[in-house]
Protein backbone atom coordinates (compact mmCIF):
# COMPACT_ATOMS: atom_id res chain seq x y z
CA UNK A 1 0.00 0.00 0.00
CA UNK A 2 0.96 3.60 -0.35
CA UNK A 3 2.60 5.79 2.14
CA UNK A 4 -0.02 8.72 1.93
CA UNK A 5 -3.52 7.67 4.40
CA UNK A 6 -5.94 4.99 3.14
CA UNK A 7 -9.81 5.89 2.65
CA UNK A 8 -12.13 3.98 4.78
CA UNK A 9 -14.76 3.87 2.87
CA UNK A 10 -17.92 3.86 4.38
CA UNK A 11 -19.98 5.45 1.32
CA UNK A 12 -19.20 1.34 -0.21
CA UNK A 13 -21.98 -0.96 0.56
CA UNK A 14 -19.44 -4.00 0.22
CA UNK A 15 -16.59 -2.48 2.42
CA UNK A 16 -19.87 -1.80 5.01
CA UNK A 17 -20.72 -5.98 4.38
CA UNK A 18 -17.58 -6.92 5.17
CA UNK A 19 -14.44 -4.20 5.91
CA UNK A 20 -11.84 -7.19 7.52
CA UNK A 21 -9.75 -7.88 3.99
CA UNK A 22 -8.82 -4.37 3.94
CA UNK A 23 -8.69 -4.35 8.05
CA UNK A 24 -6.17 -7.28 7.80
CA UNK A 25 -4.33 -5.39 4.70
CA UNK A 26 -3.87 -2.25 7.49
CA UNK A 27 -3.00 -4.70 9.86
CA UNK A 28 -0.11 -6.35 8.01
CA UNK A 29 1.30 -3.29 6.53
CA UNK A 30 2.17 -2.04 9.92
CA UNK A 31 1.27 -1.75 13.50
CA UNK A 32 -0.51 2.08 13.37
CA UNK A 33 -1.27 3.25 10.12
CA UNK A 34 -2.84 6.62 8.75
CA UNK A 35 -6.41 6.83 7.78
CA UNK A 36 -8.75 9.17 6.24
CA UNK A 37 -12.91 8.66 7.70
CA UNK A 38 -15.67 10.87 7.91
CA UNK A 39 -14.75 12.06 4.28
CA UNK A 40 -11.95 14.37 5.75
CA UNK A 41 -10.78 13.39 8.95
CA UNK A 42 -7.35 11.91 8.88
CA UNK A 43 -6.82 9.30 11.92
CA UNK A 44 -4.02 7.25 13.13
CA UNK A 45 -5.23 3.43 13.51
CA UNK A 46 -3.46 0.91 16.16
CA UNK A 47 -3.96 -1.98 13.99
CA UNK A 48 -2.39 -5.06 16.51
CA UNK A 49 -4.08 -5.94 19.21
CA UNK A 50 -1.23 -5.43 22.41
CA UNK A 51 -0.49 -2.30 21.00
CA UNK A 52 -4.27 -1.39 21.22
CA UNK A 53 -4.55 -2.81 25.05
CA UNK A 54 -1.53 -0.44 25.95
CA UNK A 55 -3.22 2.37 24.11
CA UNK A 56 -6.18 2.46 25.69
CA UNK A 57 -4.51 2.67 29.27
CA UNK A 58 -2.22 5.82 28.30
CA UNK A 59 -2.78 8.56 29.82
CA UNK A 60 -1.44 10.84 27.21
CA UNK A 61 -4.21 9.66 25.12
CA UNK A 62 -7.19 11.74 25.70
CA UNK A 63 -10.84 10.97 25.69
CA UNK A 64 -11.50 14.85 25.30
CA UNK A 65 -12.41 15.96 21.69
CA UNK A 66 -11.51 19.05 22.64
CA UNK A 67 -7.69 17.78 22.70
CA UNK A 68 -7.94 17.41 19.14
CA UNK A 69 -5.70 19.39 16.59
CA UNK A 70 -8.83 19.31 13.64
CA UNK A 71 -11.57 21.33 15.20
CA UNK A 72 -14.30 19.85 12.28
CA UNK A 73 -14.93 17.35 14.95
CA UNK A 74 -16.05 20.14 17.37
CA UNK A 75 -17.86 22.01 14.69
CA UNK A 76 -20.42 18.93 13.49
CA UNK A 77 -21.60 19.69 17.14
CA UNK A 78 -24.16 22.52 17.17
CA UNK A 79 -22.18 25.49 18.76
CA UNK A 80 -25.14 25.93 21.67
CA UNK A 81 -24.63 22.30 22.43
CA UNK A 82 -21.40 21.30 22.76
CA UNK A 83 -20.98 21.72 26.66
CA UNK A 84 -24.15 19.93 27.43
CA UNK A 85 -23.31 17.25 25.24
CA UNK A 86 -19.78 17.04 25.49
CA UNK A 87 -19.73 16.41 29.51
CA UNK A 88 -20.52 13.32 29.69
CA UNK A 89 -18.08 9.93 31.09
CA UNK A 90 -17.45 9.03 27.18
CA UNK A 91 -15.62 12.38 26.54
CA UNK A 92 -14.23 12.95 29.67
CA UNK A 93 -10.99 12.41 31.58
CA UNK A 94 -10.07 12.02 35.19
CA UNK A 95 -10.92 13.67 37.56
CA UNK A 96 -14.11 14.26 35.81
CA UNK A 97 -14.31 11.17 34.83
CA UNK A 98 -13.94 9.67 37.83
CA UNK A 99 -16.32 11.53 39.81
CA UNK A 100 -19.51 10.73 36.84
CA UNK A 101 -18.66 6.91 36.31
CA UNK A 102 -19.24 6.85 40.07
CA UNK A 103 -22.36 8.81 40.04
CA UNK A 104 -24.09 5.39 37.31
CA UNK A 105 -21.64 2.49 38.49
CA UNK A 106 -24.05 0.94 41.24
CA UNK A 107 -26.63 1.08 38.35
CA UNK A 108 -25.01 -1.36 36.08
CA UNK A 109 -22.97 -3.75 38.45
CA UNK A 110 -23.24 -7.41 37.36
CA UNK A 111 -25.62 -8.20 41.07
CA UNK A 112 -27.87 -5.16 39.60
CA UNK A 113 -27.95 -6.24 35.84
CA UNK A 114 -28.55 -9.78 37.15
CA UNK A 115 -31.84 -8.81 38.47
CA UNK A 116 -32.93 -7.65 35.28
CA UNK A 117 -33.05 -10.66 33.64
CA UNK A 118 -36.61 -11.53 34.59
CA UNK A 119 -37.74 -8.20 33.10
CA UNK A 120 -35.17 -8.31 29.69
CA UNK A 121 -36.86 -11.93 29.43
CA UNK A 122 -40.58 -10.84 29.83
CA UNK A 123 -39.64 -7.60 26.86
CA UNK A 124 -38.39 -10.47 24.68
CA UNK A 125 -41.04 -12.54 24.95
CA UNK A 126 -43.13 -10.31 24.24
CA UNK A 127 -41.52 -8.85 21.28
CA UNK A 128 -41.18 -12.61 19.72
CA UNK A 129 -45.22 -13.13 20.45
CA UNK A 130 -45.79 -10.14 18.22
CA UNK A 131 -44.06 -12.04 14.92
CA UNK A 132 -44.33 -15.72 15.38
CA UNK A 133 -47.51 -16.34 13.91
CA UNK A 134 -46.13 -14.78 10.88
CA UNK A 135 -43.57 -16.85 9.58
CA UNK A 136 -41.62 -13.52 8.92
CA UNK A 137 -39.79 -10.56 10.48
CA UNK A 138 -37.29 -7.49 10.63
CA UNK A 139 -34.95 -9.13 13.68
CA UNK A 140 -33.95 -5.51 13.88
CA UNK A 141 -37.02 -3.53 13.40
CA UNK A 142 -39.06 -5.63 15.18
CA UNK A 143 -36.31 -7.30 17.77
CA UNK A 144 -33.11 -6.09 18.15
CA UNK A 145 -33.98 -2.17 18.03
CA UNK A 146 -37.04 -2.35 20.89
CA UNK A 147 -35.71 -4.54 23.09
CA UNK A 148 -32.16 -2.38 24.39
CA UNK A 149 -34.58 0.65 23.72
CA UNK A 150 -37.16 -0.46 26.52
CA UNK A 151 -34.90 -1.50 28.52
CA UNK A 152 -32.44 1.67 29.17
CA UNK A 153 -35.73 3.75 28.93
CA UNK A 154 -37.19 1.85 32.33
CA UNK A 155 -33.72 2.09 33.91
CA UNK A 156 -33.47 5.80 33.24
CA UNK A 157 -37.49 6.28 33.93
CA UNK A 158 -38.39 7.48 30.27
CA UNK A 159 -42.76 7.50 29.71
CA UNK A 160 -43.12 4.66 27.15
CA UNK A 161 -44.56 7.14 24.75
CA UNK A 162 -41.27 8.85 24.27
CA UNK A 163 -39.39 6.71 23.71
CA UNK A 164 -39.68 6.28 19.38
CA UNK A 165 -38.81 10.04 19.50
CA UNK A 166 -35.57 9.66 21.90
CA UNK A 167 -34.56 6.84 19.43
CA UNK A 168 -35.45 8.46 15.80
CA UNK A 169 -33.56 11.84 17.04
CA UNK A 170 -30.22 9.74 18.14
CA UNK A 171 -30.38 7.55 14.92
CA UNK A 172 -30.04 10.41 13.53
CA UNK A 173 -26.91 12.31 15.40
CA UNK A 174 -25.38 9.04 15.28
CA UNK A 175 -25.93 8.05 11.23
CA UNK A 176 -23.57 11.14 10.35
CA UNK A 177 -20.56 8.36 9.40
CA UNK A 178 -18.64 9.07 6.18
CA UNK A 179 -22.23 9.66 4.32
CA UNK A 180 -24.08 12.70 6.61
CA UNK A 181 -27.31 13.82 6.24
CA UNK A 182 -28.36 17.33 5.74
CA UNK A 183 -26.12 19.45 8.54
CA UNK A 184 -29.27 21.21 9.02
CA UNK A 185 -31.52 17.71 10.26
CA UNK A 186 -28.52 16.71 12.31
CA UNK A 187 -28.31 20.26 14.22
CA UNK A 188 -31.90 19.71 14.59
CA UNK A 189 -31.90 16.59 16.19
CA UNK A 190 -29.38 17.95 18.51
CA UNK A 191 -31.49 20.67 19.52
CA UNK A 192 -34.56 18.26 19.92
CA UNK A 193 -32.87 15.89 22.06
CA UNK A 194 -31.29 18.66 24.53
CA UNK A 195 -34.86 19.95 24.74
CA UNK A 196 -36.60 16.56 25.55
CA UNK A 197 -33.18 15.88 27.80
CA UNK A 198 -34.02 18.72 29.77
CA UNK A 199 -37.74 18.37 29.97
CA UNK A 200 -37.49 14.91 31.42
CA UNK A 201 -35.14 16.53 33.95
CA UNK A 202 -37.43 18.69 34.73
CA UNK A 203 -40.06 16.08 35.65
CA UNK A 204 -38.06 14.15 37.56
CA UNK A 205 -37.37 16.60 39.94
CA UNK A 206 -40.99 17.50 39.95
CA UNK A 207 -42.46 13.85 40.53
CA UNK A 208 -38.94 11.74 41.03
CA UNK A 209 -39.51 7.74 41.12
CA UNK A 210 -37.28 5.16 42.05
CA UNK A 211 -35.37 5.41 38.45
CA UNK A 212 -31.75 5.97 37.69
CA UNK A 213 -32.78 9.74 36.43
CA UNK A 214 -34.27 10.51 39.38
CA UNK A 215 -31.69 9.25 41.44
CA UNK A 216 -29.24 11.63 38.99
CA UNK A 217 -31.53 14.39 39.36
CA UNK A 218 -31.35 14.05 43.21
CA UNK A 219 -26.97 14.13 42.80
CA UNK A 220 -27.44 17.40 40.91
CA UNK A 221 -29.50 19.45 43.11
CA UNK A 222 -28.83 18.36 46.84
CA UNK A 223 -25.31 16.92 46.83
CA UNK A 224 -24.06 18.99 43.75
CA UNK A 225 -21.54 16.39 42.12
CA UNK A 226 -22.25 17.41 38.62
CA UNK A 227 -23.36 20.38 37.05
CA UNK A 228 -26.87 20.80 34.90
CA UNK A 229 -24.57 20.37 31.60
CA UNK A 230 -22.99 17.31 32.89
CA UNK A 231 -26.59 15.62 33.91
CA UNK A 232 -27.78 16.68 30.38
CA UNK A 233 -24.65 14.88 28.75
CA UNK A 234 -25.18 12.15 31.12
CA UNK A 235 -28.70 11.42 30.70
CA UNK A 236 -28.21 11.65 26.45
CA UNK A 237 -24.60 9.24 26.99
CA UNK A 238 -26.91 6.39 29.28
CA UNK A 239 -29.95 6.96 26.67
CA UNK A 240 -27.68 6.68 23.22
CA UNK A 241 -25.34 4.20 24.49
CA UNK A 242 -27.61 2.18 26.27
CA UNK A 243 -29.06 0.63 23.12
CA UNK A 244 -27.65 1.80 20.06
CA UNK A 245 -24.91 -1.26 20.39
CA UNK A 246 -26.71 -3.17 21.93
CA UNK A 247 -28.82 -3.55 18.76
CA UNK A 248 -25.85 -4.07 16.93
CA UNK A 249 -24.72 -6.69 19.23
CA UNK A 250 -28.43 -8.47 18.75
CA UNK A 251 -29.21 -7.80 15.31
CA UNK A 252 -25.05 -8.56 14.09
CA UNK A 253 -24.84 -11.86 16.57
CA UNK A 254 -27.95 -13.51 14.65
CA UNK A 255 -26.66 -12.37 11.36
CA UNK A 256 -23.24 -13.97 12.00
CA UNK A 257 -24.86 -17.49 13.00
CA UNK A 258 -27.28 -16.99 9.70
CA UNK A 259 -23.76 -16.23 7.78
CA UNK A 260 -22.13 -19.66 9.83
CA UNK A 261 -24.62 -22.65 9.44
CA UNK A 262 -22.41 -25.56 11.81
CA UNK A 263 -22.11 -22.37 14.52
CA UNK A 264 -25.99 -22.14 14.47
CA UNK A 265 -26.71 -26.08 14.62
CA UNK A 266 -23.83 -26.09 17.45
CA UNK A 267 -25.82 -23.24 19.44
CA UNK A 268 -28.95 -24.84 18.97
CA UNK A 269 -27.71 -28.41 19.98
CA UNK A 270 -25.89 -26.89 23.39
CA UNK A 271 -27.62 -23.96 25.03
CA UNK A 272 -24.85 -23.70 27.74
CA UNK A 273 -22.77 -22.33 25.14
CA UNK A 274 -24.46 -19.09 24.69
CA UNK A 275 -22.09 -17.01 26.68
CA UNK A 276 -19.57 -17.56 24.36
CA UNK A 277 -20.84 -17.36 22.03
CA UNK A 278 -21.67 -13.72 22.77
CA UNK A 279 -18.33 -12.70 23.39
CA UNK A 280 -17.09 -14.50 20.22
CA UNK A 281 -19.93 -12.42 18.39
CA UNK A 282 -18.17 -9.38 20.11
CA UNK A 283 -14.69 -10.39 18.83
CA UNK A 284 -15.48 -11.87 15.64
CA UNK A 285 -17.83 -8.95 14.26
CA UNK A 286 -18.34 -6.36 17.45
CA UNK A 287 -20.80 -3.29 16.85
CA UNK A 288 -18.31 -0.55 16.90
CA UNK A 289 -15.61 -0.56 14.15
CA UNK A 290 -12.87 -0.08 13.83
CA UNK A 291 -12.22 1.31 16.86
CA UNK A 292 -12.03 4.09 19.70
CA UNK A 293 -11.35 7.51 19.17
CA UNK A 294 -8.75 9.02 21.24
CA UNK A 295 -6.72 12.66 20.87
CA UNK A 296 -3.11 12.70 21.56
CA UNK A 297 -2.14 15.09 24.57
CA UNK A 298 1.34 15.38 23.39
CA UNK A 299 3.72 13.47 20.46
CA UNK A 300 3.21 9.86 21.31
CA UNK A 301 4.90 7.11 20.19
CA UNK A 302 2.72 3.93 19.79
CA UNK A 303 4.74 0.96 18.16
CA UNK A 304 7.71 2.37 17.01
CA UNK A 305 5.63 5.39 15.07
CA UNK A 306 5.51 9.03 16.34
CA UNK A 307 2.13 10.46 16.34
CA UNK A 308 1.94 14.36 16.77
CA UNK A 309 -0.08 15.96 19.21
CA UNK A 310 -3.33 16.68 18.73
CA UNK A 311 -3.88 13.98 16.61
CA UNK A 312 -7.13 11.59 16.01
CA UNK A 313 -5.65 8.09 17.30
CA UNK A 314 -7.95 5.15 16.25
CA UNK A 315 -7.49 2.33 18.37
CA UNK A 316 -8.53 0.11 16.16
CA UNK A 317 -10.46 -2.58 18.64
CA UNK A 318 -12.66 -4.09 15.21
CA UNK A 319 -8.71 -4.73 13.78
CA UNK A 320 -7.10 -5.90 16.27
CA UNK A 321 -9.90 -8.41 17.53
CA UNK A 322 -8.27 -10.32 14.64
CA UNK A 323 -4.90 -10.07 14.86
CA UNK A 324 -3.46 -13.16 14.23
CA UNK A 325 -0.07 -12.65 17.06
CA UNK A 326 -3.19 -12.96 19.56
CA UNK A 327 -5.98 -15.19 18.79
CA UNK A 328 -5.64 -18.47 16.37
CA UNK A 329 -7.19 -18.73 13.25
CA UNK A 330 -8.77 -15.15 13.70
CA UNK A 331 -11.17 -15.06 10.85
CA UNK A 332 -12.88 -18.51 11.82
CA UNK A 333 -16.40 -17.63 13.92
CA UNK A 334 -15.32 -20.32 16.56
CA UNK A 335 -18.19 -19.98 19.53
CA UNK A 336 -16.07 -22.82 21.50
CA UNK A 337 -13.08 -20.16 21.03
CA UNK A 338 -12.13 -20.33 24.75
CA UNK A 339 -9.38 -17.31 25.13
CA UNK A 340 -11.63 -14.66 23.98
CA UNK A 341 -10.23 -11.31 25.82
CA UNK A 342 -11.38 -8.97 22.75
CA UNK A 343 -11.32 -5.14 22.41
CA UNK A 344 -15.03 -4.59 21.73
CA UNK A 345 -15.51 -3.34 25.56
CA UNK A 346 -12.39 -1.47 25.43
CA UNK A 347 -10.37 -1.37 28.32
CA UNK A 348 -8.65 0.58 31.21
CA UNK A 349 -10.85 3.27 33.26
CA UNK A 350 -13.09 3.72 30.31
CA UNK A 351 -13.78 0.18 29.70
CA UNK A 352 -17.49 0.07 29.10
CA UNK A 353 -19.74 0.68 31.77
CA UNK A 354 -22.96 -1.09 30.52
CA UNK A 355 -21.29 -4.44 29.40
CA UNK A 356 -22.74 -6.60 31.90
CA UNK A 357 -26.37 -5.63 30.58
CA UNK A 358 -25.15 -5.84 26.90
CA UNK A 359 -23.54 -8.96 27.70
CA UNK A 360 -27.29 -9.98 29.54
CA UNK A 361 -29.34 -8.66 26.38
CA UNK A 362 -27.35 -10.30 23.74
CA UNK A 363 -27.56 -13.81 25.90
CA UNK A 364 -31.17 -14.15 26.48
CA UNK A 365 -32.26 -12.52 22.79
CA UNK A 366 -30.15 -14.46 20.84
CA UNK A 367 -30.96 -17.77 22.56
CA UNK A 368 -34.50 -16.81 23.00
CA UNK A 369 -34.74 -16.13 19.15
CA UNK A 370 -33.33 -19.37 18.29
CA UNK A 371 -35.51 -21.46 20.66
CA UNK A 372 -38.77 -19.76 19.73
CA UNK A 373 -37.92 -19.29 16.21
CA UNK A 374 -37.05 -22.72 14.38
CA UNK A 375 -36.05 -22.93 10.37
CA UNK A 376 -35.08 -19.14 11.09
CA UNK A 377 -33.15 -18.07 8.13
CA UNK A 378 -32.44 -14.94 5.86
CA UNK A 379 -34.97 -13.95 3.60
CA UNK A 380 -33.05 -12.26 1.08
CA UNK A 381 -29.35 -12.69 -0.23
CA UNK A 382 -26.76 -11.92 2.01
CA UNK A 383 -25.17 -9.20 -0.12
CA UNK A 384 -28.67 -7.39 0.15
CA UNK A 385 -28.37 -6.97 4.08
CA UNK A 386 -27.87 -3.05 4.79
CA UNK A 387 -25.05 -2.01 7.39
CA UNK A 388 -24.99 0.85 9.27
CA UNK A 389 -22.35 3.47 7.91
CA UNK A 390 -19.91 5.08 9.95
CA UNK A 391 -18.30 3.84 13.30
CA UNK A 392 -21.27 1.94 15.07
CA UNK A 393 -21.38 -1.22 12.86
CA UNK A 394 -24.35 -3.33 12.90
CA UNK A 395 -27.36 -4.84 10.25
CA UNK A 396 -29.60 -1.65 9.57
CA UNK A 397 -32.70 -4.53 8.79
CA UNK A 398 -32.33 -8.49 9.06
CA UNK A 399 -35.31 -9.54 7.02
CA UNK A 400 -35.80 -13.29 8.17
CA UNK A 401 -38.33 -16.42 7.77
CA UNK A 402 -38.94 -19.30 10.36
CA UNK A 403 -41.38 -21.59 10.77
CA UNK A 404 -44.78 -20.01 11.70
CA UNK A 405 -45.92 -20.59 15.37
CA UNK A 406 -42.81 -20.97 16.96
CA UNK A 407 -42.80 -21.56 20.99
Amino acid sequence: MSEGPTLLPYGDPAFLADPFPLYRQLREDGPVRRVVIAGALEAWLVTRYEDGLAALSDARLSSDVRDAADTRLLEQLPGTERESMLGNMLRSDPPDHTRLRRLVSKAFTAHRVAGMRPRIQAVTDRLLDAVVAAGSADLVADFALPLPVTVISELLGVPVDERHEFQRWTDRMLMRGAQPPDPAVVNEAWRQMRAYVTELIAAKRAEPGEDLLSALVTARDEERRLSEDELVAMVFLLLAAGYVTTVNLIGGGIAMLLAHPDQLELLRSDPALLPGAVEEFLRYDGPVSPGIARFAREDVEIAGVRVPRGATVLIGSAVADRDPGRFPDPDRLDITRADNAHLAFGHGIHYCLGAPLARLEGQIAIGTALRRLPGLALAVPPAQIPWRPGGLRGPLALPVTFTPGGG
